[in-house]
């Protein structure tokens, strides 16, 4: 019978030590099979944990563990710190989260110009509050003095309590009548950079609505008519219109109706119309 010896003769040793490679590739695959364990993390979850990780900067993998079995998520909570975002944000709130979070006690002023019939220049004022966006005030002059804008802000408040700041922009009118009126009320003055409206968008994007939606389509006749208008927009933007910033609410928030027939209120003479269900 032929030995060992000779069945090796015609092969090559590169090929025995190829089929021993080769075979303990085999052995090890087997040996490392799958026996049950834990189950794999579906790609939907992995997500969630690196958004919730990413949108919560100061939260660990206990927290978002906690969050995950409140939804019925099963994971493990060392899982989670394998799936969590790598080089988070630090502590650190963003602006936006700052400024939504002191928004109830920050309010916004500004003046604009609009001519009359006549070509006669009449001076508007608005206050509005950061919380809601609600418009508190519009009112209008000929000559706006810092003891008229002073009475205006003690106005705008009435019986509410005032803000905590008010933001405005480094218009002269502001002079010291004001400052005083408004330190005597608890409010911070916070005028903002020179040649800087964006510090005020808020306003300045107000009066960018008045104009668009309200006095680019009438012709002032005088200081009565355009308080009176003014004050019909105050009304339509605060109870009617609704606001993306607000998710597409009003200042004053809107009940959803769903029964009844659809009719349509007509404000500032049918300029708007806000739709009701009675």
């Amino acid at each position: 019978m032929p030995g060992i010896v000779d069945a090796l003769a015609i092969v090559r040793p590169e090929t025995v030590i190829g089929w021993h490679r080769a075979g303990f590739r085999l052995f090890w695959r087997w040996k490392s099979r799958r026996r049950g364990g834990r189950p794999k993390v579906a790609p939907e979850i992995r997500r969630l944990i690196r958004d919730m990780s990413l949108a919560n900067p100061v939260w660990g993998a206990p927290r978002i563990h906690g969050e995950l079995l409140k939804l019925g998520i099963d994971v493990g909570q060392t899982s989670v710190a394998k799936y969590m975002a790598r080089g988070r944000r630090g502590p650190s709130q963003g602006w936006r989260t700052f400024l939504r979070n002191h928004a109830n006690g920050i309010a916004s002023m500004d003046l604009f110009v609009v001519p009359t019939l006549s070509f006669r220049p009449l001076c508007g004022i608005l206050v509005l509050r950061h919380h809601r966006r609600r418009l508190v005030w519009l009112s209008t002059t000929v000559n706006p003095t810092a003891e008229w804008i002073a009475r205006q802000v003690t106005e705008a408040c009435g019986w509410d309590a005032p803000p905590d700041y008010i933001v405005r922009d480094r218009d002269c009118a502001y002079g010291a009548e004001y400052a005083h009126r408004i330190r005597a009320m608890g409010i911070r003055d916070r005028p903002t950079a020179p040649r800087s409206p964006w510090q005020n968008a808020y306003a300045e994007r107000l009066i960018g609505s008045i104009r668009w939606e309200l006095l680019d389509h009438v012709v002032v006749f005088g200081e009565q008519h355009l308080l009176h208008l003014l004050r019909s927009y105050q009304t339509y933007y605060n109870q009617a219109r609704t606001h993306l910033s607000l998710d597409k609410d009003a200042p004053v928030p809107r009940e959803a109706q769903r029964i009844g027939r659809i009719v349509a209120r007509s404000h500032l003479g049918g300029l708007h119309h806000e739709y009701v269900r009675i």
